[in-house]
């Protein structure tokens, strides 16, 4: 049979079928499957052996003391861009009621705005993910950053519920090109054994925003003159200071290296954008099995989160009459939860591996969702929300990770972030289906016991019993795409050719699971190398 070769190098995958082929792509969909069949290595197994040979550090204190302080602040710079991208996008949300008011619009109209917002993320996250992956990490972010910080504070002035609408669906565009280079920036320059934990602490920077947006509504709104427009000031204020937190750091060290190679090269301008959309035809034509996959399993994930946060203060005034006071105490609670499951998760995903840990929190927020429907006052559904969001977010956890692992190694930002915000682009009803179900799933209202008015106006929207269906029939669709995923644990994905240097595109994530020679249980600032030769055309790599 035909060998075509990924390259000379050490751990490079050795293909048996064209790279472009799904045969060709699924040779390298599981980096640890040694001598195991493909099924065998779909199903996850607790890892009992370490897959590079990097040290294996067990008391998480020791494990963030491998960060160096410059470590610490690319770390910090990407998980605060997220935590404001996370603040600004719940606004809307912990806001809903007023919003309301002001503009005379029921919740069915105003998670418009929600839909809006998700829909036009993912064009925002292949905009300013190439644009990352070709030009590097720094100024795009901070760019990406000022941007939002304008159309937050835009949010905050609006007068009518059309220029609400407008403000929204363009704010949706710019942020959806933090997350892929938040995650990069924060993942990509600290060492490989923490990326794990670090990876659980970093989305939850997404429920820190929340929980933020909750504290603000909760305390400085009924206190402040502009009323919920300050929560988008304030929302514009946080976004700003990550582009200046952002601008203050030096480039990804990647980035820094590939770039002093172009100058040893000589090219210019036009020579190396050629050869960057190069590698993107490349990178689409041996990776096409992966991009659909990564869509599919982000739309899981996206449903997971949205189906239970979105109207989720809307759902404890509505369905279990608790105060606007009251929920916003619940939602603060139930992202303390979030926040505790994404960082147990993460930390347990460096062991475990990144499917098992996901399935297991999975089954966790299955387990729970009782806890979370079926309580009447707000310390059982205060409860409910913390163990639903611990499952939720500790599944989550995992996800900036195992993106940026399986990914094609030179297009993370771009891949991470477009399959992240494709499948919110899918999910980006999921406030809008509930708001509809409520029109028709409905129960008697309890505070009106002797209504003689239709049934629809005495009743009230059911969704305790949305909400537990919706995120029941997501929890069963993860579980199975999970089930079908890559693996590539422990990847040095940051020794990889950038997007723009020759051969970036055919770069394989297996390629990078274990350190080439000499950099063995090692993280420097100069460990960055071009880790594959540039593949040889006559061993069928060069993708015509």
């Amino acid at each position: 049979m035909t060998q075509f070769d990924a390259g000379d190098e050490e751990h490079a995958v050795t293909h048996k079928y064209p790279p472009t082929s799904i045969k060709g792509q699924l040779e390298g969909w599981h980096a640890d499957r040694g001598n195991k069949s493909f099924a065998q290595a779909m199903i996850p197994s607790w890892r009992k052996e370490n897959t590079s040979d990097d040290e294996v550090v067990y008391n998480p204190i020791k494990l963030l003391g491998l960060l160096g302080w410059m470590d610490w602040l690319y770390f910090f710079s990407g998980w605060w861009a997220w935590t404001c991208d996370g603040f600004d996008y719940f606004a809307v949300s912990v806001t809903l009621k007023s919003l309301e008011e002001q503009f005379g619009r029921d919740d069915h109209d105003l998670t418009t705005a929600i839909t809006l917002t998700l829909l036009f993320r993912s064009l925002g996250a292949v905009i300013f993910g190439l644009l990352a992956d070709r030009y590097g990490r720094k100024w795009t972010l901070v760019g990406n950053l000022l941007l939002i910080a304008v159309f937050e504070l835009g949010s905050g002035f609006v007068n009518t519920f059309e220029q609400f609408l407008g403000v929204r669906a363009i704010f949706g565009i710019v942020m959806g090109g933090i997350w892929g280079q938040a995650a990069a920036t924060a993942l990509e320059n600290v060492p490989v054994q923490a990326r794990g934990f670090l990876s659980g602490i970093l989305q939850q920077g997404y429920a820190v925003g929340y929980l933020l947006a909750a504290v603000i509504n909760l305390t400085v709104v009924p206190k402040a003159a502009s009323g919920w427009r300050s929560v988008y000031f304030i929302g514009a204020g946080f976004s700003l200071s990550a582009a200046i937190i952002r601008a203050l750091l030096p480039e990804s060290r990647q980035y820094i290296l590939a770039r002093e190679q172009l100058k040893a090269e000589g090219l210019n301008q036009g020579a190396t954008a050629k050869r960057f959309f190069k590698e993107i035809g490349n990178m689409f034509k041996t990776n096409w099995v992966r991009c659909i996959w990564g869509v599919l399993v982000m739309t899981g994930f996206n449903f997971f989160s949205h189906g239970s946060q979105d109207l989720y203060p809307k759902y404890l005034q509505t369905t279990k009459f608790l105060t606007p006071a009251q929920s916003s105490r619940a939602t603060i609670i139930s992202n303390c939860g979030a926040v505790a499951g994404g960082t147990i998760a993460g930390y347990l995903s460096q062991y475990a591996g990144r499917r098992m840990t996901a399935m297991i929190f999975i089954i966790i927020t299955a387990c729970f969702i009782p806890l979370w429907i079926l309580p009447t006052k707000f310390g059982g559904l205060s409860a409910g929300g913390f163990w639903v969001q611990f499952g939720v977010q500790g599944a989550w956890g995992i996800v900036p990770v195992y993106l940026s692992e399986v990914a094609p190694p030179a297009f993370r930002a771009s891949f991470s972030g477009v399959a992240y915000q494709l499948g919110n682009m899918v999910s980006s009803g999921a406030a809008q289906i509930e708001a509809t179900a409520g029109q028709s799933m409905r129960i008697r209202n309890p505070s009106t016991p002797n209504c003689t008015k239709s049934w629809y106006d005495c009743s009230i929207p059911d969704y305790a019993k949305i909400q537990g269906i919706l995120i029941g029939v997501v929890a069963a669709w993860l579980m199975f795409w999970l089930l079908l995923g890559p693996e590539a644990d422990g990847a040095h994905f940051e020794q990889a050719k950038t997007a723009f240097q020759e051969g970036g595109g055919l770069a394989e994530a297996p390629d990078f699971v274990a350190p080439p020679p000499g950099h063995e249980g090692k993280h420097h600032a100069d460990h960055v190398e071009d880790s594959k030769k540039d593949r040889d055309v006559e061993k069928g790599q060069t993708i015509h």
